[in-house]
């Protein structure tokens, strides 16, 4: 309990943004110790001459004003644009083991990173190393392999297309499909669960839809803190009348009032526009019963309009002409019994007619959704049901109406456009072996879960992580250190020290690159990267400040780099390709057909759309139509299974993010909008629950996950806080409750974590606990 640290838990009475925002933004730059010459670079972000935010990956308009960042964003300029530094004796004077016991705040706090480094075991330092050196290491560990399958080569979302796709390339040439990334965590049934209802796994939205939708319903998402700039559409919506939906455990502050900063009548006079018409709290777990149970609700309003000889609410003319399946679905809502939809979603039958009759009403309606719908086991379920509740209403496919995941890091769309995926096609292998003369590993690779169990089983011995903080974004957080720790070589690429680098093999490099930031120079030409939105615009990046250190390699020259010493450049000429980005995306343009004339479509501002097929109704199912499908209320999941044996003690966790972090990266120790001050161990908790475990605001737990493998997973030393958040469920910080998910509690068909419904029981802090029994 020594790491308990006093903070403070204060409602937050204002609207989202306002003053509240700009505040933040100076005390950031403060705390960054971002010199005068890189604030100019604020003025450059999110514009069509400048560098792409690399943080979220919400779409960019063509811009008239030059204030295009969000608080959140400034946040992640800030941590680029800093002054702070951790030059080679910065790791003279701290072992790796005192650097471990450091929080990860204070970790991210060191600053940039300068020279690349090498563990040394004798000392637990890093100690500096040359590039050559550096790439000779990997090479011999690589070449040493006796199965490129012992090799796993992890990507982060922030990584730009062109370094993504000399990656994929190289690591095939190399002779592997383990592609481990970021995408895995997140919005994985989103990419497996799509393709099975439209035929592919992208929304089917762009920016301009927003202006036409008359209605939007909001599913598990936070846009205040993950991706601020969506409350600017929001608000629009919301000024010309659109109905706004938020459908979500917690009642988040942004989607309730929202104060414009780029608007100073809504600053100078204090104001803020309502964003939210409707606020919906299913419990964890509980959206796939909701969205049936609307679909059921919509059906039986058609079928009595049919009846009535009134005007039928299902779009009859786009299900005869662009789906199948619709007969065998419709009789399952019919037989699908209504208690068990509003059990198990946790809505008043009351509010479920009227989210039915929002929808039924809307003219053009657009669904979002983030996390809160794809980390559960039943989430690709959960997504494809959504997805059949659009058709009913021919909600996709025309104009201000349709599916929009939003995605989270910036161009973790990208990278899965480009190759980074453990399951590729034999089209997009057929293709990429034709332009560059080789034959391309078929088997499927390793995603996260399945990376880090070939860690623990010896099978994987060479760990390369481009970007990110694997060890504190993955589940089950002790074995994955363990895992880590089991390989004979990790490989990090990062601008900033974080966990990862210190959870490391029994070789380990730590490589520093450029950031979205900075000037990429190669040959004494500036570089730009691409990437692609949620909405599948992609565009060019330049960055406009200078390099936080001389000794730098951008992710692109790494990965040339790499491959020229791993596999000579007979075949492929990395180096040269690493000159000119020009060169990769003309290459990009010759594996893909929707790339065509890359780099002139690209330099014109703003961008260009990849054409989504199921935007434009064309459906690449094997049916060659939009299919429905019929999917039941699972009752055997292991939350039912664990609340069997516990009753009503068994709670359901979910894991979020503060408003002062992004991903694994903390930048503060603040939640503002959810009123949680210089604290991060604190769980969300109903105050009926609370009395009913005999607990009470302001004590301390220890919460323990309930899994059938004997293993005891546990977080201590959290602090109740009271909330509006439906009864049986919980909610408290990543990455200091990951240790508590299962690494084999994923969801079916697409292997996320279950982050979002985690079975838990809390004790008392000290209180003696026996260890639960199995789910």
């Amino acid at each position: 309990m020594n790491d308990i640290k006093p903070g403070r838990i204060e409602p937050y009475a204002h609207a989202a943004a306002g003053w509240g925002a700009l505040k933040q933004v100076a005390i950031n730059l403060v705390r960054e110790k971002v010199s005068g010459g890189n604030y100019r670079s604020l003025l450059a972000q999110n514009q069509p001459d400048g560098f792409d935010c690399p943080g979220c990956a919400w779409p960019d308009r063509v811009h008239t004003s030059t204030f295009e960042f969000c608080e959140n964003g400034v946040k992640a300029v800030a941590a680029e644009a800093t002054s702070k530094r951790v030059p080679p004796e910065f790791f003279a004077r701290h072992p790796v083991g005192a650097l471990l016991q450091q929080s990860d705040y204070e970790l991210e706090q060191h600053g940039r990173l300068t020279d690349p480094l090498v563990y040394d075991p004798a000392s637990d330092k890093y100690l500096p190393i040359s590039w050559d050196g550096a790439f000779d290491l990997i090479a011999r560990h690589l070449k040493a392999l006796p199965d490129p399958n012992q090799a796993a080569f992890y990507t982060s979302g922030r990584t730009g297309n062109e370094a993504a796709f000399l990656f994929q390339l190289f690591v095939r040439m190399y002779g592997t499909n383990n592609f481990p990334d970021c995408s895995n965590m997140c919005h994985e049934p989103t990419s497996r669960g799509l393709p099975g209802t439209v035929g592919t796994g992208k929304g089917t939205v762009t920016l301009d839809d927003f202006e036409h939708a008359d209605t939007l319903l909001i599913f598990g998402q936070n846009p205040a803190t993950n991706h601020p700039r969506m409350l600017g559409e929001l608000r629009d919506c919301a000024k010309r009348g659109a109905t706004i939906v938020s459908i979500n455990p917690l009642r988040e502050r942004g989607l309730e009032r929202f104060t414009s900063p780029s608007h100073p009548i809504e600053m100078l006079t204090n104001s803020s526009t309502a964003i939210g018409s409707l606020f919906i709290q299913p419990r964890l777990g509980g959206d796939f019963a909701l969205i049936k149970a609307v679909a059921k609700g919509l059906l039986e309003l058609d079928d009595a309009a049919r009846a009535a000889g009134q005007q039928r609410l299902l779009d009859v003319d786009f299900i005869a002409e662009h789906t199948s399946g619709f007969e065998a679905f419709a009789d399952d809502l019919r037989q699908q019994d209504w208690q068990q939809l509003i059990d198990e979603s946790g809505v008043p039958r009351e509010q479920i007619d009227r989210l039915t009759h929002i929808y039924a009403h809307g003219q053009r309606v657009i669904a979002t959704w983030g996390m809160g719908l794809t980390q559960h086991k039943g989430a690709v379920a959960t997504i494809q049901m959504l997805s059949n509740l659009m058709m009913m209403r021919g909600n996709i496919g025309r104009q201000g109406a349709g599916l929009c995941p939003v995605r989270g890091h910036s161009n973790v769309q990208g990278d899965r456009t480009m190759g980074i995926e453990e399951k590729p096609t034999a089209a997009f292998l057929d293709r990429l072996g034709q332009v560059f003369g080789f034959t391309p590993p078929r088997a499927h690779g390793y995603d996260v879960v399945a990376t880090i169990q070939a860690m623990l089983d010896g099978k994987v011995k060479v760990f390369f992580g481009m970007g990110g903080n694997f060890a504190m974004a993955t589940p089950d957080t002790p074995l994955t250190f363990a895992a880590l720790r089991a390989c004979e070589l990790t490989v990090h690429v990062a601008t900033k020290l974080n966990r990862s680098h210190l959870v490391h093999g029994k070789a380990a490099l730590l490589l520093p690159t450029l950031g979205r930031t900075e000037i990429d120079l190669q040959h004494g030409v500036a570089q730009g990267v691409t990437v692609e939105d949620s909405m599948s615009m992609v565009h060019l990046s330049y960055g406009g400040n200078p390099p936080a250190s001389p000794n730098l390699l951008s992710e692109t020259a790494i990965v040339a780099r790499m491959a020229h010493a791993t596999l000579g450049s007979a075949q492929v000429d990395w180096n040269w390709y690493a000159a000119d980005y020009a060169r990769i995306r003309d290459a990009v343009a010759k594996v893909f057909d929707d790339f065509f004339d890359f780099n002139a479509r690209v330099a014109k501002p703003g961008g260009f759309h990849l054409k989504v097929a199921s935007r434009a109704r064309e459906w690449r199912t094997p049916s060659g139509r939009a299919q429905f499908l019929v999917r039941a209320v699972d009752t055997d999941t292991p939350i039912h299974r664990a609340r069997a044996i516990h009753g009503e003690r068994l709670m359901t966790l979910m894991t979020a993010r503060s408003h002062d972090q992004y991903n694994t990266t903390i930048y503060g120790m603040d939640d503002r909008y959810r009123g949680v001050y210089g604290m991060r161990r604190v769980v969300f908790i109903n105050r009926a629950d609370m009395e009913m475990l005999g607990l009470q605001t302001g004590g301390w737990v220890d919460m323990v996950s309930v899994w059938d493998d004997g293993v005891e997973r546990r977080a201590d030393g959290f602090l109740l806080v009271e909330y509006d958040i439906p009864r049986g469920c919980l909610g408290a910080y990543f990455p200091e409750t990951n240790a508590l998910v299962p690494l084999h509690s994923t969801a079916d068909g697409a292997g996320t974590p279950t982050s979002k419904s985690i079975p838990v029981l809390l004790y008392p802090v000290n209180a003696p606990v026996s260890a639960p029994a199995g789910a």
